[in-house]
């Protein structure tokens, strides 16, 4: 099952028909990037909305003098900015950190998918709320929580992701990000995220190694980051709407 697929049942049960839509969409227009490049940049004309297929990307901004804050990490089975194509313009850019292969799915597609898949055009509903309560916790990570804490929350949040969309394998996941990127997300030097990390490395919560990250508990490591995994809306709160098969 897709990643997408995966984390949309989260929220409701997809039927059959639900699921072939879906893949379809995700096998017609594909394209592979190398890592780190742009997917598209700031200042483009959005045409379409990208699917992330496998690898992982980000959405980020950047100063004239090259200063980046990164807003999102994007996994396989997210969406870039749903309803995008009705913009003059890219706002921000949306560049890979591993080789990425996307889907680009078209306005038609929604525009299908609102008109006779309504457990589909749901489920992408939840997705977008997930997306903006994700995005809360990032500005309560940059305003309020320790270095330890941000980073510690940051990373419960990404092996959840990764989980959801059956991507982890036991307490383990794949995590090819760099000092700098987490630098970038989390508004720490790159000193400081190195620190940060030999601390909850020496205090056993993490293992980074050969781009793996392993967490021998989970539940210490939320502990730390203050993490509570409820803005992830994970609970099938649209059971009500359940395709019966």
């Amino acid at each position: 099952m897709s990643p997408l697929i995966r984390k949309l049942e989260q929220f409701v049960r997809l039927s059959a028909s639900d699921r072939a839509m879906l893949i379809r969409a995700a096998s017609e227009r594909v394209r592979k990037f190398n890592a780190r490049v742009d997917i598209t940049a700031e200042g483009d004309r959005p045409r379409d909305v990208h699917l992330i297929l496998s690898g992982w990307a980000c959405r980020y901004k950047q100063l004239a003098d090259g200063r980046r804050q990164i807003m999102s990490f994007f996994l396989p089975g997210d969406l870039c900015d749903l309803n995008v194509f009705i913009l003059k313009e890219m706002d921000h850019s949306i560049g890979t950190i591993t080789p990425v292969t996307i889907a680009d799915l078209a306005r038609e597609f929604f525009d299908e998918i609102s008109a006779g898949y309504p457990r589909i055009a749901t489920a992408l509903w939840w997705e977008t709320l997930v997306n903006a309560a994700i995005q809360r916790e990032w500005t309560m990570n940059l305003g309020q929580r320790t270095a330890s804490e941000r980073m510690a929350h940051l990373l419960c949040e990404i092996f959840f992701r990764l989980r959801l969309g059956g991507l982890t394998d036991g307490t383990s996941c794949e995590f090819p990000l760099t000092q700098a990127d987490l630098a970038d997300a989390t508004g720490l030097s790159k000193v400081h995220v190195n620190r940060t990390l030999q601390e909850l490395r020496t205090e056993g919560l993490i293992v980074l190694k050969g781009k793996m990250l392993t967490v021998p508990s989970l539940e210490r490591l939320m502990d730390t980051g203050l993490f509570n995994p409820n803005y992830l809306h994970m609970e099938r709160e649209g059971r009500q709407l359940d395709a019966i098969e």
